[in-house]
């Protein structure tokens, strides 16, 4: 009776919510302002918070719920339905870099024990802590080594989930798995709130909602800067694969990206948020004239226009190519996953460079360069 109470108080002041109200009732209810992200949701009670993920794939449906308590003081009674997490959360299991760099940022590298698919790890801190031993390989994310999860004493384990997947044996050894499905936002200050749940976790509050303060100030002025630009060149992005060229949608946090920077992405209105497999007939139609082509790839050496050309002699089709105006990113030599998602400011400053490169004459860029020939 005691849940239903506030949780009928608390989806009232969500739906109703406007910044500055409050709300009370027997307990001391405050629901979380979430400005931009769409997945999760934040009520604080005197004795834990609670803690909703909503499920990307079906509307109005829970992926997770985590009640969070403080690791030193008793569980109270009457807990609703979901999962308990002892906070400040320690020995961590991380499946994906993304999520270890969040937390090497947030000052708690240390807490990490095991990661998996350890090749990905680009965070200085992480990398030692693999190097020394003190952080275990756990191998592959689609499959980890269970045993060694339960021989270093995990407490919990941070993943991505997907849909209509599930961890395996994971879920069988009671350990709390703590779904990051922050990459399904559609705008990049919303996949950068998630850091405030990340705080959470880890009793680190008010240095997430720091970061997250300054880079919000950040992002939203050179947006603003960018709608100042006299003409949005036309943009595509990535290359074919296999038989089909995925394509971001335009309500993707990629195509967000695009238009924030002052471009005319010209995918912009596939529906959804995720990417789109089209043919290479189907982009080359679209595309053939556009000014900016952008690819990102991971290899040990930058891609040159011959090892573009080799790879599908009909890329060189596109306007982009034959103007040398294509500009590509190698993730396998820039820390491009682990910074952008809670700091899109530092690539927005890129591609606002690149379109607008008058807008910012001094700045370097950190992610995307401009693709060479031999």
């Amino acid at each position: 009776m005691r849940y239903f109470l506030y949780l009928c108080v608390f989806y009232l002041a969500v739906s109703c919510m406007q910044p500055g109200n409050t709300h009370t009732s027997q307990e001391e209810i405050t629901p979380e302002v979430i400005t931009y992200a769409t997945g999760f949701t934040i009520l604080k009670l005197d004795d834990h918070t609670l803690v909703e993920i909503k499920d990307p794939w079906q509307k109005g449906q829970l992926l997770q719920r985590y009640i969070l308590i403080d690791r030193h003081q008793p569980v109270p009674p009457n807990l609703p339905k979901g999962t308990l997490v002892r906070v400040p959360i320690q020995n961590i299991v991380v499946y994906t870099s993304v999520h270890a760099s969040i937390i090497d940022q947030l000052g708690e590298a240390d807490k990490i024990i095991g990661v998996c698919e350890p090749q990905y790890m680009d965070a200085p801190a992480i990398r030692e802590g693999i190097r020394s031993g003190r952080i275990a390989d756990l191998g592959e994310s689609m499959s980890p080594n269970i045993e060694k999860i339960i021989d270093i004493g995990a407490e919990v384990i941070i993943a991505s989930p997907f849909q209509n997947s599930n961890y395996g044996q994971a879920e069988k050894i009671g350990i709390p798995i703590i779904e990051g499905a922050d990459y399904m936002e559609s705008l990049p200050l919303g996949r950068a709130e998630w850091g405030r749940f990340y705080g959470l976790l880890l009793n680190k509050s008010e240095e997430a909602e720091a970061i997250f303060r300054g880079t919000e100030e950040r992002y939203l002025a050179l947006k603003e800067l960018a709608t100042s630009a006299e003409k949005r060149p036309t943009v595509i992005t990535e290359k074919k694969y296999g038989s089909f060229w995925y394509v971001p949608a335009g309500d993707s946090y990629s195509g967000h990206f695009y238009k924030d920077a002052g471009a005319d992405y010209l995918f912009k209105d596939l529906p959804g948020a995720g990417s789109n497999p089209l043919s290479f007939e189907t982009v080359l139609d679209e595309g053939i004239h556009a000014d900016f082509w952008l690819i990102k790839y991971n290899a040990t050496e930058d891609m040159r226009y011959e090892d573009l050309h080799a790879e599908y002699n009909p890329y060189a089709n596109f306007d982009a190519y034959k103007n040398r105006n294509i500009y590509g990113c190698n993730t396998g030599k820039v820390p491009y996953y682990e910074e952008f998602p809670i700091h899109p400011d530092l690539l927005l400053k890129d591609l606002i460079h690149i379109f607008h490169p008058d807008l910012l004459p001094d700045h370097e860029l950190r992610y995307y360069t401009r693709m060479k020939s031999r």
